[in-house]
């Protein structure tokens, strides 16, 4: 397994969305773009995925400025261009297609000095979704707690 440098996650995606598969796919990045990565400067809330032209396109991707570049620097929230093979964006845009399905992103990381996001086709939750998964959740918590208790 390669050495990942994590720079940052989508918390909120598994909560609204049931993920159904995963991509790890290149990003089309500036250079100052590149330097506020490493230093952490980025955030996934909001941000999702399109299908354009045959293209796959990350949109509302927060990348902060870089410090140093002053008046060279990059704009924050600009469209940013994915790279994967082209059986996997025929793959996605046939997922897209169907209703209520999207393209997440959920997290943003370094793989040999490479940016790279992992993109999840998944399907939104409805509120008592959401719920349900949390008294799961809960349940399974305390369970573990008693069987804990019980081998002590």
């Amino acid at each position: 397994m390669q050495k990942q440098k994590l720079v940052c996650t989508n918390k909120k995606a598994r909560v609204n969305y049931e993920i159904e598969e995963t991509y790890e796919a290149g990003i089309v990045l500036q250079g100052t773009e590149v330097k506020s990565l490493r230093e952490g400067r980025a955030n996934l809330n909001d941000s999702y995925a399109t299908v354009e032209d045959g293209e796959v396109y990350l949109h509302q991707c927060h990348i902060g400025p870089y410090p140093h570049a002053h008046q060279f620097n990059h704009e924050p929230k600009r469209s940013r261009k994915l790279l994967l093979h082209k059986r996997e964006i025929k793959r996605l845009l046939g997922k897209t297609m169907e209703k209520g399905m999207a393209l997440i992103p959920l997290r943003l990381y370094f793989v040999r000095g490479k940016a790279k996001v992992e993109l999840a086709v998944a399907r939104g939750k409805k509120l008592f979704d959401k719920r349900e998964t949390l008294k799961r959740k809960t349940a399974e918590r305390e369970i573990e707690r008693a069987f804990r208790s019980q081998y002590r």
